[in-house]
Parts: C-alpha cells; sequence; structure tokens
C-alpha cells in the first residue's frame, strides 16, 4: 500500500468515525460500524487504531487542531477587549457547531483521562490568555471596564459558551423545540453571549 494509500484511508477513516461519534457518542459507537461506513474492514481499521478510544482521541485531536490556531489568533490579536470576546464568542461557536461531539468528549477525558488534556497544552498554537489578561487589567485601569480577575471573566465566557453544547438534550426539552430551532438558538448566542458579557463588565 502507497503512502498516498495510506494517508487517504486514515482520513477516511477519521471522517467515518467523526460521523458516528457524533451520531452516537464514544460509549455508542461501535468499530465495525465505523470500519463499514469507511468502507474497510474490521481489521485494516485496527491497523491504524487498535482501540475506539484511541481512534476517539485521533478525531479530537484532528477537530482541536484546527480550533486552537483560532481561538489562540483571538486571545492574542491586537483587537480591543470587547471585540476579542465578540470574535472568541462567534469562532467557538460556530465551531463547535461543526464538530458537536468536543465539549462532551473534554468532560468525558477530564474525568477519565486528566493527561490527555495535559498532552494537549503542549502542541504548538494551543490557546493562551496572557495578552487578554493584561487588556482585562489595562481596561480595569483605563476605567473602562469594572473591576474583575481576568481569569474569572474567562471562565464566564467559556462556561455560557459551553454549557448550552452540554445540556442540549435538556434544554431541547425544557425550550420545547426540535434539532434544527436549537441549532438556530446556538448561532443567534454568538451576539447574545458577546453583548451580555460586555453589558455585564463595561462601564
Amino acid at each position: 500500500m502507497t503512502k498516498e494509500k495510506l494517508e487517504n484511508t486514515e482520513i477516511e477513516i477519521l471522517n467515518a468515525a467523526k460521523e458516528i461519534f457524533q451520531q452516537k457518542g464514544m460509549d455508542g459507537a461501535r468499530m465495525q460500524e465505523i470500519a463499514d461506513k469507511a468502507k474497510i474492514n474490521k481489521a485494516l481499521l485496527h491497523y491504524y487504531y487498535r482501540s475506539k478510544q484511541l481512534l476517539f482521541e485521533a478525531v479530537f485531536k484532528s477537530a482541536f487542531s484546527l480550533l486552537a490556531p483560532q481561538l489562540n489568533k483571538v486571545l492574542n490579536d491586537d483587537s480591543d477587549l470587547f471585540e476579542k470576546i465578540t470574535k472568541f464568542t462567534d469562532s467557538y461557536i460556530t465551531f463547535v457547531i461543526k464538530h458537536p461531539y468536543l465539549p462532551n468528549f473534554v468532560i468525558q477525558e477530564l474525568n477519565k483521562n486528566p493527561d490527555f488534556v495535559m498532552k494537549l497544552r503542549s502542541q504548538e498554537n494551543f490557546p493562551t490568555i496572557d495578552k487578554f489578561k493584561q487588556q482585562v487589567t489595562d481596561a480595569i485601569k483605563e476605567g473602562i471596564i469594572k473591576p474583575i480577575e481576568a481569569e474569572q471573566l474567562f471562565i464566564n465566557i467559556i462556561a455560557l459558551n459551553l454549557f448550552p453544547f452540554l445540556g442540549e438534550p435538556l434544554l431541547m426539552a425544557l425550550l420545547n423545540v426540535d434539532k434544527k430551532s436549537y441549532t438556530q438558538l446556538l448561532q443567534d448566542r454568538k451576539a447574545h453571549v458577546a453583548d451580555f458579557i460586555i453589558n455585564a463588565i463595561k462601564i
């Protein structure tokens, strides 16, 4: 098998796995089902990935490698604090709508395998908030925003963006909406979350 063929097969596996994981989650997905979706036999799938956990991690890393540079760029660009909050929220929600399995996987891995998350920190372009923290400090000194710890503000931003994805089944039931309507609500949150945070901190 040529190198190009090997790479193409792996891409097909990752795409198939992503689709199955999105539909059924980590626990509900079966390796045979992923192999069938990728149009390969199960033995070949195990040649690439010895376990479902390793395959799931590969899918996550593939997606995270696309998200991390986006968020890192926003956090460290020269836009002002309010614009940064808006851009971060837009980038995060847009991305997770396309990769809805990511939030639950992060929580799952934090509980089961904390070392995996630490491995992500060593990757290039892992988001850093040093510049964001300095901007918060400067904005407080300049009287632009109310006093708040930068870390607390960042947690608030993450929480408001993350929970609607983690709590999707419950929220859909409480709001009595279908998947299409809920996805539209998530799209609308890009502006709502940013406005809510900015209005909460600005003077």
